[in-house]
């Protein structure tokens, strides 16, 4: 039914190939923020000579914006021949630092086997060109389509997405009557349709004590034995209590379908990181545990801290000297999109004409930039979809299956039709 739509975009293999490959070459690391001007400016100008009007939004103001590493975004915006609805495809341009252990260099795109390797293959700028592909060979196809199509490469996912959608988001960029429908192309694979996130809470909790001489501890008090106590506790009583949370959501998975925390980090004394010097011999006055809560839909973000400051509490009461000081750092509520809804719709529609198959429906066990989308621009016909294996995120030797991102440029391309043109247009 979609056969020259789907006949287009085989015929652009190739450049799909060319933009994924010159996409990844920008080492877009984040932190710090690296080359995302020239990134952004490459997406702008390809998307200029197709006749989209571009803007270029630096995010001034926000965590890590400098004049060496500036925040940059792009979004460009192609108007229709007649009004109509807007659909907004959203990538971030930012990935994660290399790492070791690769067998390719990760920012060269090599491409074999049907494969594109580098860092940020499918996370995700291997979606980031497959849905610039979907929508220039929608465009081609249907020419006298109503509505718009918007693309952005925003910034600063990785650490968050303040600098990125967060700041676009409260500048009205992510809010009706601008946009109607939007798609973000991360990597879960193609053919499942990814309708939220599970909810988060970041926090540091910092234990207090009293600096004295390393050979005399007893003169002093050990802020970092106040911290294993904390631990202990947190073996002892709160990881048993959230194993056993259970959800409805979809979370994939299966072991993110629980509760869960992560100790991100600990630091503690007056020399957390001597080398190549020598410590000095202080009782340290200070320990920082940094916590990355996962909560449920079903939970409420009340009862989440309070599982934490009631241990804390605790220990103030039984624990001889014991202090704390707890820092939010970052709250988001989970959420999930109704699978009755148009975007989730049409891009169901995609799947089964592209797979003939049903999709599969999840909820991403991590945030990702649909928070912002949904509480600050408060629009909530929003998912994720795209092509790439999620567990190859973030990891050595990262790829995307080419034959992966001409199925999913597909898939978006019908999802595009039905948005803008209606079930009734082919």
């Amino acid at each position: 039914m979609y056969e020259k739509l789907l006949e287009t975009i085989d015929e652009r293999v190739d450049d799909l190939v060319t933009l994924t490959t010159d996409l990844i070459r920008f080492p877009t690391i984040n932190p710090p923020g690296d080359a995302y001007r020239p990134c952004a400016e490459y997406i702008g100008a390809r998307l200029k000579k197709r006749g989209f009007g571009v803007e270029y939004i630096r995010a001034e103001g926000s965590p890590g914006d400098t004049d060496r590493y500036p925040r940059m975004n792009v979004v460009a915006r192609f108007d229709g021949r007649t009004p109509g609805p807007t659909v907004h495809f959203n990538s971030h341009i930012d990935v994660v630092e290399a790492g070791e252990g690769w067998t390719v260099a990760p920012f060269a795109g090599v491409v074999k086997d049907g494969r594109v390797y580098g860092r940020g293959a499918c996370d995700m700028k291997g979606g980031l060109a497959a849905s610039i592909t979907a929508a220039e060979a929608f465009m081609d196809v249907y020419p006298d389509f109503p509505g718009a199509i918007e693309i952005s490469g925003t910034a600063d996912e990785e650490s968050g997405g303040f600098g990125g959608v967060a700041y676009l988001a409260g500048k009205g960029y992510f809010s009706k009557p601008k946009v109607d429908h939007v798609i973000i192309p991360e990597p879960l694979n193609k053919d499942r349709i990814c309708l939220g996130h599970r909810g988060v809470w970041w926090a540091e909790i910092e234990t207090k004590g009293e600096i004295a001489h390393g050979s005399m501890p007893f003169l002093g008090d050990c802020a970092v034995r106040h911290m294993g106590a904390v631990l202990e506790a947190f073996e002892k009583d709160l990881f048993p209590a959230l194993d056993a949370k259970q959800t409805r959501m979809p979370v994939v998975p299966d072991g993110a379908r629980r509760s869960t925390m992560n100790i991100n980090s600990i630091h503690g004394g007056q020399t957390d990181d001597f080398r190549p010097g020598l410590p000095s011999p202080n009782v340290p006055d200070w320990c920082r545990l940094t916590i990355d809560r996962r909560f449920l839909l079903e939970e409420k973000i009340g009862e989440v801290k309070s599982e934490v400051t009631a241990i804390l509490d605790r220990l103030k009461r039984d624990r001889p000297k014991f202090d704390y000081d707890i820092r939010d750092i970052m709250e988001v509520q989970p959420l999930m999109t109704e699978r009755d809804a148009p975007v989730v719709s049409a891009v169901a529609q995609g799947i089964r004409e592209v797979f003939d198959r049903e999709p599969d429906y999840v909820i991403s066990p991590g945030t990702y930039d649909q928070k912002h989308v949904s509480r600050i621009g408060h629009l909530h016909d929003c998912i994720a979809y795209g092509p790439g294996i999620l567990d190859l995120a973030h990891r050595p030797d990262e790829w995307v299956g080419i034959a992966d991102m001409v199925e999913s440029a597909k898939v978006m391309a019908i999802g595009l039709n039905l948005l803008l043109r209606g079930p009734s247009a082919r």
